[in-house]
């Protein structure tokens, strides 16, 4: 069966969509750098822990209309789905999309269309449109270019694909009705056409707007601490006000959007990106916050009773009920206890992940009921019925009972 789309990118976005397109009956070619990745597809089965993708996954690929290599074949429609992380400096590295880019060129042909989804700085897409030019002149005005972010919610991107609306920005009209014509085979939801740039822009604002608002709540959580207020009682009241809805505050912000795409505002317009920036600095000192905390009430411990206490941290994740560990506030808490104190009477609790390549895991029950100090960092749903004893110190940094 000939390929009609080829996805670049098999992870949290780029296996979902190409398991949706495919259950359209479209079929779908998708391409992985990782050989593991691809076979693990390709026998029916996830490497990601996402709901009914795995029933998704599975109807495609024995359908016949799912496939996954790590080496592109032609096709008609391209998505370029890979990771867009930031250098050291926090400026974007477009190079994955580039890279992307590149298998890609040797294949394309007149009438073909090009999409980029994954989180970019403003101009890529039209970055990206020289690069191809610049590779494959005889291309120029004859291929249809455009950038559709993807704007779902881990737990729940099966559904979100299909029935939220969509930002579709082409480098032209022409592409961007192209395009448009595309989405239309399998989203529900409303497909609102402007330009590749404001497309771009469109979701690194939506997820700085996200970071301010929790910047807000996380900030709050400071003062509360310091003024001896319950945080989340106080939250709760202020948004019985009509017009008041203040998030909820965690100990950090993680994933690979709210917490990286802010960044690529900033790198571009650093002057008139003052908030942005600065909500950017309060949710990564959430963390460092939590960890002084952390190290202060094992000090207060070993005081009192004469013993260093063991300690269960309670999550891994950037969110709840999800496996994803992408810039994890939690992971960075983590690190900086082992740096102080070393791992010695550390449960590491992640439910949600089988085992870990640097720590070791220990079961949710157990951490629970062995661990002095209780710290809750992720609100994951198993940990809501845990009952502890009266002699142990619970730090909850999540808002799980509330």
């Amino acid at each position: 069966m000939k390929p009609k789309v080829v996805t670049v990118g098999l992870g949290y976005i780029g296996l979902p969509t190409s398991a949706l397109i495919a259950n359209n009956n479209i079929p779908v070619y998708g391409v992985d750098i990782s050989q593991q990745v691809v076979d693990t597809i390709n026998a029916g089965k996830i490497h990601i822990i996402e709901p009914d993708l795995e029933q998704a996954v599975s109807v495609a690929v024995s359908g016949g209309y799912l496939k996954a290599d790590i080496k592109p074949v032609p096709a008609d429609n391209y998505l370029v789905v890979v990771p867009t992380p930031f250098k050291g400096n926090h400026e974007p590295d477009i190079s994955y999309v580039k890279a992307a880019t590149k298998v890609l060129i040797p294949i394309l042909k007149e009438g073909d269309l090009y999409i980029i989804e994954s989180t970019s700085p403003v101009g890529t897409t039209e970055k990206m449109m020289e690069y191809i030019f610049s590779e494959r002149p005889e291309l120029d005005g004859k291929i249809y270019l455009a950038y559709c972010p993807e704007r779902v919610l881990p737990g729940n991107v099966m559904y979100e694909l299909v029935h939220n609306d969509r930002v579709i920005g082409g480098v032209n009209e022409e592409s961007t009705l192209k395009a448009i014509a595309f989405y239309r085979q399998f989203v529900k939801g409303k497909l609102h056409p402007t330009n590749a740039q404001t497309a771009e822009m469109c979701k690194l604002i939506e997820n700085s707007s996200r970071d301010v608002q929790i910047a807000f709540a996380n900030e709050l959580s400071l003062i509360c601490d310091k003024a001896g207020i319950d945080v989340w009682e106080l939250i709760d009241l202020a948004n019985k006000h009509p017009r008041v809805n203040i998030l909820q505050p965690g100990c950090g912000v993680g994933g690979h959007c709210i917490a990286v795409d802010p960044y690529f505002i900033v790198a571009d317009f650093p002057m008139e990106s003052r908030m942005i920036s600065q909500a950017r600095a309060t949710n990564n000192y959430k963390s460092f916050w939590c960890a002084e905390k952390i190290k202060s009430a094992r000090l207060e411990f070993e005081l009192k009773h004469g013993y260093t206490p063991s300690m269960a941290i309670m999550g891994l994740a950037f969110k709840p009920n999800i496996d994803d560990l992408r810039e994890s506030p939690a992971i960075h808490i983590l690190e900086r206890i082992i740096q102080d104190s070393g791992d010695a009477d550390l449960y590491i609790v992640e439910p949600n992940v089988e085992q870990h390549k640097v720590f070791k895991l220990s079961d949710y029950t157990l951490a629970a009921k062995k661990a002095d100090i209780i710290v809750m960092l992720v609100a994951h749903d198993e940990f809501r019925d845990l009952t502890f004893k009266d002699h142990q110190v619970i730090l909850d940094f999540c808002g799980i009972n509330n």
